[in-house]
């Protein structure tokens, strides 16, 4: 049998045809580009060191303090009461990446390659879990300072470490990140993300989405609103919602401050002795420094309580 040849001639007209190509009209050609590989983790002395802070005894102390904070949910003016009245509270489980959007995926043109496999998120700060002694919980916050790893913060709830197993089991290998914004975890591999919590679904939908169209959603929704975009030049970037909206400002409460580093300032605001949010309400969280960091506009986000 002869099977057809692709002469001199066709294959210049191929090749002009397909040259200069947007990667959009590649992919509705038939010939998709491939989402990037996942990030890879962090260093595991990386993960062993930020767990040795979060379980230093000066760590401890402080989470003994935020556990035994006033309570609004019982009577006024209660405490929380710990087991045997001791405050004992002990670190558990695995220390995990949090990963937040990336502005750079944020920014890339729909349809680009750079919006296929660009990384949709970047770490942010490494967490470890915390149990009181009557079970409540909270997630210790670390992050490399001055070559070290250092307690940053303590948040109420266990949506770091839930999060990242949840969407390990979901699935299997892939990059667990947050949308600051509107408060949504989701999970990616390849060219799927999954929702993982309610804000998620509303967002993309319980089956979840492309990675093409959760990148257009995102780009819609926060591309104008990067540093350096008119918005955040008329002072409008201090936070913004999904539709552009601007995000509920936190109320200020008590706070438990992270013990500070050997000589730091017991006064500075940031680095280990940022304020821990004590569980009143909704704890405030300080990711405007975390997202000026990776780039994108401040925003401040309030963390609502999950049952």
């Amino acid at each position: 049998m002869r099977h057809p040849t692709v002469g001199p001639l066709t294959a210049a007209v191929l090749t002009a045809a397909f040259v200069g190509l947007t990667p959009a009209a590649a992919m509705a050609a038939g010939s998709p580009i491939p989402p990037g590989p996942p990030p890879a983790p962090p260093a595991a002395s990386a993960l062993a060191a930020a767990g040795r802070a979060a379980g230093a005894a000066d760590t401890l102390d402080t989470l003994r303090r935020f556990f035994a904070a006033p309570d609004p949910t019982r009577a006024a003016g209660s405490l929380r009461k710990e087991t045997g009245g001791s405050g004992a509270a002990r670190v558990e489980g695995a220390t995990v990446p949090v990963r937040l959007l990336s502005t750079a995926f944020v920014a890339a043109e729909p349809g680009s390659r750079a919006a296929l496999t660009t990384p949709v998120a970047k770490v942010a700060f490494l967490a470890t879990g915390a149990v009181s002694a009557d079970g409540r919980t909270a997630s210790v916050w670390t992050a490399e300072q001055d070559g070290r790893w250092q307690v940053v913060n303590i948040a109420t709830g266990d949506d770091e470490t839930r999060f990242a197993a949840l969407g390990a089991a979901r699935l299997a290998g892939g990059t667990v990140f947050r949308e600051p914004q509107i408060d949504a975890w989701y999970v990616q591999r390849g060219d799927r993300v999954l929702p993982l919590d309610p804000e998620a679904t509303t967002a993309i939908g319980a089956g979840g989405t492309t990675l093409g169209a959760y990148q257009r959603r995102v780009h819609r929704s926060y591309g104008d609103k990067l540093p350096g975009s008119a918005y955040a030049g008329d002072g409008a970037a201090g936070g913004y919602g999904p539709d552009g909206s601007p995000a509920p400002v936190p109320r200020p409460g008590p706070a438990v401050r992270a013990q500070a580093a050997p000589g730091a300032d017991p006064a500075a605001p940031t680095g280990s002795s940022a304020p821990a949010p004590a569980p009143a309400g909704p704890a405030v969280l300080p990711v405007a420094g975390v997202l000026l960091a990776l780039g994108l506009a401040a925003v401040a986000v309030l963390r609502p309580r999950r049952r």
